[in-house]
């Protein structure tokens, strides 16, 4: 019978189906060279375990760690790139429904009669179409795969946003509290000159000092009563950022520590090629090579012919009681295929796209990598550099401290000038400013570490 010849040659294309032509396969580390990757960081010879979120307790400042966790919950930016990764993956979804058949129902009611006014009819058509295009070169795999390989891209980008996000939150937090304390230094300052102020004004009356010291005394307040408008100004524009960063309205009043926190060890670095497993932004990379790869085996589909198969059952009837009656009852079966003859080298210039895409996808993976190394190389060395710089600062703190400590007796027995005396006092000023500094930059370069490594935040 005609129906089983059809079904016979649907079953021979359904087998066919099985040996497609799409095989894509990419290994995106192949876009580095492997000589370049050593076993070891530059920076450090010793190779302990990688870096987990536990590290992070550390840091012995649960106000912290609570600010990141609102972040990351309330953050605008963050929610986008939620948003971005449900749409893509809607989106996967809806290509992965193509290699399956779609079924329509459709249902007419016409009436019909003559201009004269005589009897009319009705007659009333149900029917069922079911259509299936058989994927025989893969290129509908490759799509849905192509799909898929976006999807798990966008996953790694919100979850590099959401790393992103919590070290800017940390590092504001940090920021703020160093501004708060280099305030708070300021205002000691302030204390200090007007103190000598008074004490020059006492000395004026008594012809003890000169006018040129009364005005050094009156300058140097000034400058204190500056300093310190900046500092409280740059203390609210960080507290305004960080409301922002977590959300909230900025009114610059939330409440943040006045203490930095303890300086953790460094996290745990891995070996150069762990970093690539673990940082999400890498991985949204290699993904990204994964999908223009099933990008290009799609292209290249598209220029085979398609196969599809269409089968009809419909009813038509004068009532739907009688709609469903043998006699009333039609069925068609078809197999269609459609084969592209000319284009104007669309489809060419498709494949030629998507294997340029390809090579862009794979030196953005190999350019990734490399800032990734980068980025743990750098921070290794600021590690150490900072540590240095503690120690001189610590060093340059206690000696400018005795020094001014000496001009003063000095200029209290009338061996050194006031100008000497107040360029002791900057200078110890100084070095206790640029410690506090140091000290905000090491933890900072924990964070960052941890970032660079692909902490879990």
């Amino acid at each position: 019978m005609p129906y089983k010849r059809f079904i016979s040659s649907s079953l021979l294309l359904l087998s066919l189906s099985s040996c497609a032509l799409y095989h894509p396969q990419h290994d995106a580390q192949q876009a580095i060279d492997k000589q370049l990757v050593p076993a070891n960081w530059a920076q450090n010879q010793a190779i302990p375990a990688s870096a987990d979120s536990d590290w992070l307790q550390q840091f012995n400042d649960p106000l912290m760690l609570a600010l990141i966790k609102e972040g990351q919950a309330n953050n605008t930016d963050l929610r986008l790139a939620a948003a971005n990764m449900d749409k893509a993956w809607l989106l996967a979804k809806q290509a992965g429904a193509r290699l399956k058949p779609t079924v329509d129902l459709s249902l007419a009611r016409t009436q019909s009669g003559s201009a004269d006014g005589g009897s009319s009819t009705q007659a009333i058509n149900v029917g069922v179409t079911a259509s299936w295009e058989l994927d025989l070169w893969g290129r509908i795999q490759a799509g849905v795969d192509a799909a898929s390989s976006s999807a798990q891209a966008s996953t790694a980008d919100y979850l590099f946003a959401k790393h992103s996000l919590s070290n800017n939150i940390a590092k504001t937090y940090l920021k703020i509290i160093e501004a708060k304390q280099q305030a708070q230094l300021a205002q000691n300052n302030l204390k200090i000159s007007q103190k000598n102020l008074r004490i020059t004004l006492l000395k004026l009356e008594l012809g003890s000092a000169s006018e040129q010291d009364a005005a050094l005394n009156k300058a140097n307040v000034a400058l204190a009563k500056d300093q310190l408008l900046n500092l409280n100004a740059s203390t609210r524009e960080a507290l305004r950022a960080i409301e922002v960063l977590l959300g909230r309205y900025p009114s610059s009043s939330i409440e943040i520590a006045n203490v930095l926190p303890t300086l953790p060890n460094n996290p745990p670095a891995g070996i150069p090629s762990s970093v690539l497993e673990r940082r999400p932004d890498i991985i949204a990379a290699e993904r990204r090579v994964a999908s223009a790869f099933n990008a290009n085996a799609q292209a290249k589909a598209a220029q085979l012919p398609s196969f599809s198969l269409t089968g009809t059952l419909s009813g038509a009837s004068p009532s739907l009681s009688d709609i469903l009656s043998p006699a009333n009852v039609a069925w068609q079966l078809g197999a269609n295929l459609l084969s592209p003859l000319f284009d104007a080298g669309k489809r060419r210039i498709d494949v030629e796209i998507s294997t340029l895409e390809q090579q862009q996808a794979l030196d953005d993976y190999a350019g990734s990598a490399l800032n990734a190394f980068a980025e743990v190389e750098h921070n290794l060395d600021q590690a150490q550099l900072l540590s240095q710089r503690e120690a001189v600062l610590a060093e340059a703190l206690k000696q400018s401290q005795k020094a001014y400590h000496i001009a003063q007796l000095r200029y209290q027995e009338g061996e050194s000038s006031l100008l000497d005396t107040l360029s002791f006092q900057q200078q110890a000023i100084s070095a206790e400013s640029n410690l506090l500094f140091i000290k905000r930059a090491q933890l900072e370069q924990r964070l960052n570490f941890y970032l660079a490594l692909g902490g879990n935040w």
